[in-house]
């Protein structure tokens, strides 16, 4: 089986588009697609079309929750731009989307962790320019419950896979639309494939025209976005 894990789009149609255009260029049994998908300051009803066109599983983020509902807790200026800018087919994928999925009995998947779409689950987000990494403990906690062998999340943006000592594999793909901190401009996805000797992974990094995603940033009036889609090394802090 082999299946690829694509995760926080935000809109970003420029790097959705190369990711897509790599991802065609192989043989996938399944596409899984993690959730914020369109909240971003490109295109997010170009991001929309071409996922709902792709055929993958997709489930929705704490982003997705907020662009169709603008009045949530957290709810910010990139998300009613993104309502604003979505059909109601569209509106109506999104509301639909359900918080976790399934792929048989071997893989789990989910945003940020089984219960809440907004904890950070591999990674403690950033503090600043730093991002820490949690112990097992704390990272097994969240997994209480699940037997599938692979558990897929995003959230973070920071591509990450490791191993519970129990052998269940974690997943982060890292994002497609967004990067942030670690000067890695290219657009993110991952690989997980079950061999002999059981499940491995690929992260992989696409580049894309990053300088034209940034411009429709900018046009649409959020040039922290641009400055950080450009080379990857801004923090949360600078998309304003």
């Amino acid at each position: 089986m082999r299946i690829a894990v694509i995760s926080d789009v935000h809109g970003n149609v420029p790097a959705l588009d190369a990711v897509l255009a790599d991802m065609a260029r192989q043989q996938f049994d399944a596409v899984l697609c993690l959730g914020d998908h369109v909240s971003g300051p490109m295109d997010p009803a170009g991001a929309a079309e071409r996922i709902m066109a792709s055929g993958a599983v997709s489930i929705r983020g704490n982003h997705d929750r907020w662009v169709v509902d603008t009045s949530l807790r957290g709810a910010g200026a990139v998300d009613r731009l993104a309502r604003e800018t979505l059909n109601e087919a569209q509106l109506a994928w999104l509301s639909g989307l359900l918080p976790t999925t399934t792929l048989g009995d071997e893989l789990f998947a989910c945003h940020g962790t089984p219960t809440d779409d907004e904890t950070p689950w591999l990674d403690n987000f950033y503090n600043g320019r730093s991002s820490v990494l949690p112990g097992e403990a704390e990272v097994a906690i969240h997994a209480a419950g699940i037997g599938a062998e692979v558990i897929l999340c995003g959230h973070t943006h920071i591509a990450r896979t490791l191993r519970l000592s129990d052998g269940r594999l974690l997943v982060n793909p890292g994002s497609v639309g967004m990067q942030l901190v670690r000067g890695t401009p290219d657009a993110h996805y991952a690989v997980i494939e079950k061999r002999q000797a059981g499940w491995q992974t690929a992260l992989i990094g696409v580049p894309y025209d990053t300088e034209a995603a940034a411009r429709m940033a900018e046009a649409n009036g959020f040039p922290g976005w641009g400055e950080a889609i450009r080379y990857g090394w801004a923090g949360p802090d600078a998309l304003g």
